[in-house]
């Protein structure tokens, strides 16, 4: 199962809380996809991953908004 995210319209720290929430969510290996048009987050979302052991997938801008695809440790 992937979880979707729709951040966009949030600026720090709320896209990386709401990503933080999910991931606890669910279970180890799922994937969480989060939007997000926060120009921090390209900063946020990778450092939170490498911080908490979780595995960015992918990180792609689509020009409106961000999109970052997570697995969870």
């Amino acid at each position: 199962m992937t979880d979707v995210i729709d951040a966009r319209g949030l600026m720090c720290p709320l896209p990386v809380l709401r990503l933080g929430k999910a991931l606890r969510a669910v279970a180890s290996g799922e994937v969480v996809t989060i939007w997000a048009d926060d120009p921090i987050a390209v900063v946020d979302i990778p450092h939170f991953c490498a911080e908490a052991g979780h595995a960015l997938m992918s990180q792609s801008d689509t020009g409106a908004h961000q999109i970052y695809v997570v697995r969870a440790k």
